[in-house]
């Protein structure tokens, strides 16, 4: 096994971990900016408030994205597995 071939299965490990973790920080970081924006034009300054509605907005993306995120990390999987024998050679 090449360096290049170790440095490629890291590469696409890393891509697909950036790929099936974006829509949930994405959404995550976009509720927070909005409930900011909410406390400090009302000055209620709750730090619990901003967990729960992230929660929930996370929850639901999750919700909705979870059969995409199952049929990459699958097809990665299996492009991993058939691969095995080009690799060991």
């Amino acid at each position: 096994m090449q360096p290049s071939e170790v440095i490629g299965l890291a590469q696409n490990a890393i891509v697909i971990t950036m790929l099936l973790s974006a829509p949930l920080l994405i959404v995550g970081m976009v509720v927070g900016i909005i409930i900011a924006l909410f406390q400090a034009t009302t000055q209620i300054q709750e730090m619990t408030l901003t967990f729960v509605p992230k929660i929930f907005a996370v929850m639901v993306t999750l919700l909705f994205s979870a059969s995409w995120m199952m049929i990459k990390l699958m097809d990665y999987t299996a492009d991993l597995f058939k691969s095995i024998p080009h690799l060991i050679r």
